[in-house]
């Protein structure tokens, strides 16, 4: 069956090379994006689904690119309800997705190597080329290569590659998507080359105005004779200045491979930092005995030191360093899983502008680009491995995989991550149920000795829980068993314990792997006050798919339960600190002022419905809002929650004293006021020794009168891993974003791009999610453009019945 189906890939694609567009050339390291054709097995229902094969670019999701808009009861945009994999995935389906290409080799590369690198697909992956099966991968998100034998290789015609991706079941606790959603490259390399992953940079010492680091390489010779080859590895700087060079002279037996070691020192160095992320890279090339390059290879890293004790906490460079966390799951929004670059540079620059230092990568390793962003712009990475091991948390997980593929996935993570300054520790698990029985301790041992014997640099940890999942078990009697295996140790929602523990366990470190967001001056107090707890990591960071409604509030009689999830229409976890259109949600102001990133930050809850009480989820926030537009409560009693640092706080409405209210430590930096809505200025003012100092305001502004479009960048290379994105707002004639507004927009887009996604933040609208009619959610939406590859202009233009309509424009050079 399976021949029959490659046989028949192989004749679409043959009857298709007239019309391809192949975009690679010859090189080390070439992209395969780009030129494919995808088929979804055995669905019904769709565009994608009518016997056909579709051209797609890479990195691809097919969970949200799979049905033209649908709204019935079953089914509305991608999402659908009779999904395997239900809330936990955010309705969407799987399947089994096929995707098929073709490629060139010259002639004068077939006595080369070539190897397939893929970054990452999700899950089960089969790899085939002209036929024949060539590898086979079944973790979802660690990277992996396929050699393609010589003699499958022809030239003169073209070569066809053809890739399986099975997603079924229920293998996920949260929104995975589907398919090849990360990049794929061709590598072709002579047969003395450098190892994948083979190369890495560690810092030995700094002291003053010096550095000492040693590389690490391993030459693979794939001759059958023994090779003498020429090592040359120089050192840039942040500039781009040689700033250390040495050379070697290497034999490299028939078949074999040779690890090489050479230190170097680089004076006055400049340290990677979070504040001051320099970047330096070794360029390394190997010459056959003929004096010739045949490879090269560059390998970013950054010079900086880690240190974790009990007694001083996390050192970066010697400097106590507390970490501000949030945990991060992987999905892009409205791009679903697809790890398109500038996807993945933004969500790091939307962690760093509201206050994130560290982020943890939930529960997998991340994209490189997200890496790569990590690393240029200053964030700390925990990267974490695997959310169960021989354990199952859903039937159809990478529990049936572990103990065959374990080893080699964890060892993956650690090779391909190792040169990021950024990777401060590894995770080896999260909320593992066997963690504290034997079975677990030596896995644990085992998964430790192998990140050990390839990265020695970093400190291996996990996030440990309570025991929900081992009722027979206690924290008090048992967590030890957990925590003794670990270097550090992640602690799940168990600030209360933080204390008690320390006393028994002197020279325990400890962090905050995750925690509430009602729980943020609980925990961050906490940190502050002990070395020993080194951060705390908020769940989550960003809102993200699937685990839907978890940071859900609703309005309930007394008696009524209050679920842990949310079903259908609910899609989004909600319980982020950002919402999916990148704006701050409540609790991210709160966070702003426990933080110390603002003196003094407000919202206003609206009333509740008389007999009714409103029931926060434990993940969840008050439905509070940074906004004075409540018109439909005109002369009703709101709240207005006051954060502030200071002693005491004065809230003004419209020029007049409402009351002044002692805030503080004691009081969770909280001063809550009742008050009668009448539109106007809503002020705030922190109160020191009696003297006002700063504030803050909330204005009402007036009606809808038109839409403005403001896009974070309005100048993008020709390349599908740029986007724009494009905030749409209601606003009022004097521009104000009118933030009760819900009004329906049309999108229209034109040019040399298109729109790659699109929608509101609101974790219900389903009918808005990747739609060209969605609804403002608080008077906005988003609208992620992409180009196609060429140079030009993209217009995006917006309208919306009795609204001024607006329109952008992004030039793509």
């Amino acid at each position: 069956m399976i021949k029959k189906k490659i046989g028949w890939v192989v004749l679409v694609l043959l009857a298709l090379w007239a019309c391809r567009q192949e975009g690679d050339s010859a090189a080390d390291r070439m992209c395969m994006d780009r030129g494919w054709y995808f088929r979804l097995e055995g669905a019904s229902g769709g565009a994608a689904d009518n016997g056909g094969w579709r051209k797609v670019d890479l990195p691809h999701d097919w969970s949200v690119d799979r049905y033209a808009q649908q709204l019935n009861d079953s089914a509305c945009g991608v999402f659908v309800r009779h999904s395997p994999g239900g809330l936990s995935t955010g309705y969407t389906l799987g399947g089994i997705g096929w995707y098929a290409r073709t490629f060139d080799v010259p002639a004068g590369e077939l006595d080369q190597l070539h190897f397939l690198y893929f970054e990452g697909a999700y899950m089960e992956t089969d790899v085939w080329v002209n036929g024949q099966r060539i590898g086979y991968h079944p973790h979802g998100y660690t990277s992996f290569c396929c050699e393609i034998p010589a003699r499958l290789l022809v030239t003169g015609k073209p070569n066809t590659l053809v890739v399986r991706v099975t997603n079924r079941g229920r293998n996920s606790r949260w929104y995975s998507g589907s398919g090849i959603y990360r990049h794929v490259w061709m590598m072709v390399t002579d047969k003395l080359h450098f190892k994948n992953w083979g190369s890495a940079v560690v810092t030995k010492a700094v002291v003053p105005d010096l550095a000492q680091l040693q590389l690490s390489t391993t030459v693979c010779n794939r001759h059958d004779t023994v090779q003498r080859c020429g090592l040359t590895v120089s050192v840039l700087s942040p500039q781009g200045k040689v700033v250390a060079t040495e050379e070697r002279t290497v034999s490299v037996g028939a078949g074999g491979e040779r690890e090489v070691t050479v230190p170097l020192t680089v004076k006055e160095p400049q340290l990677w930092s979070t504040a001051s992320p320099a970047m330096y890279r070794t360029v390394l090339s190997v010459r056959n005995n003929k004096g010739q390059v045949i490879g090269k290879e560059v390998v970013p890293f950054g010079i900086r030191t880690l240190a974790f004790s009990a007694s001083k906490g996390f050192l970066l460079n010697g400097v106590p360093t507390k970490l501000k966390g949030g945990c991060v799951h992987h999905d892009n929004g409205f791009l679903g899983a697809a790890a398109i670059d500038r996807a993945e540079v933004r969500k790091v620059e939307l962690l760093k502008a509201n206050g994130f230092n560290a982020v943890r990568c939930a529960h997998n390793p991340p994209s490189e680009a997200f890496l790569h962003a990590c690393d240029t712009l200053g964030l700390l990475v925990i990267d974490e491995a695997f959310d169960q091991w021989k354990k199952p948390k859903n039937p159809d997980d990478y529990h049936r995989f572990f103990e065959r593929y374990a080893g080699g996935d964890v060892a993956a993570m650690v090779l391909r991550d190792r040169n990021h300054p950024s990777v401060i520790m590894w995770s080896i698990g999260n909320e593992i149920e066997e963690r504290a029985d034997s079975a677990g301790v030596a896995i644990a041992g085992y998964l430790k000795n192998i990140v050990r014997r390839l990265d020695a640099t970093r400190p291996v940890t996990a996030a440990v829980n309570d025991f929900w999942d081992n009722p027979q078990l206690s924290w008090k009697n048992n967590a030890q068993t957990a925590c003794d295996v670990l270097d550090v140790c992640g602690y799940n929602y168990m600030w209360y314990e933080y204390e008690n523990d320390h006393r028994k366990f002197l020279q325990r470190i400890v962090y905050g792997s995750e925690s509430a967001p009602g729980e943020t001056a609980l925990n961050w107090d906490l940190v502050e006050k002990h070395a020993f707890l080194i951060g705390d990591f908020v769940w989550t960071a960003l809102d993200y798919l699937g685990e839907a409604g978890i940071g859900h509030v609703l309005n309930l009689k007394e008696k009524d339960k209050n679920p842990q999830f949310m079903e259908w229409p609910w899609f989004n976890a909600w319980c982020g600190d950002i919402d999916l259109c990148g704006d701050k949600k409540p609790q991210s102001y709160y966070r702003d002022v426990v933080w110390r990133r603002l003196p003094v930050s407000m919202c206003v809850h609206p009333p509740l419905e008389k007999g009714l009480v409103e029931k926060v989820s434990y993940w969840g926030w008050p439905n509070e809002y940074p906004s004075w537009n409540w018109a439909a409560f005109l002369n009703e009693v709101v709240t207005v929650n006051v954060y502030s640092r200071a002693p005491a706080v004065r809230l003004y409405l419209n020029g007049k004293l409402v009351e002044e209210k002692a805030v503080g430590a004691e009081k969770r930096y909280t001063a809550s006021f009742r008050l009668k809505y009448r539109p106007g200025v809503l002020k705030a003012v922190n109160v020191v020794n009696k003297e006002e100092k700063e504030e803050v305001v909330l204005r009402t502004t007036g009606r809808p009168y038109a839409l403005k479009l403001v896009a974070d960048r309005c100048l993008l290379n020709a390349s599908p891993n740029e986007l724009a994105y494009v905030k749409v707002m209601v606003v009022d004639k004097t521009g104000n974003r009118v933030d009760d507004s819900s009004a329906s927009l049309s999108l229209h887009a034109k040019g040399v791009g298109s729109i790659a996604g699109s929608g509101n933040a609101s974790p219900t609208d389903m009918e808005s999610f990747r739609s060209l009619s969605p609804r403002a959610y608080r008077g906005q939406a988003l609208v992620i453009m992409r180009p196609e590859g060429v140079r030009g202009e993209m217009v995006l233009t917006v309208c919306s019945p009795g609204l001024e309509p607006d329109s952008i424009r992004i030039h793509v050079k």
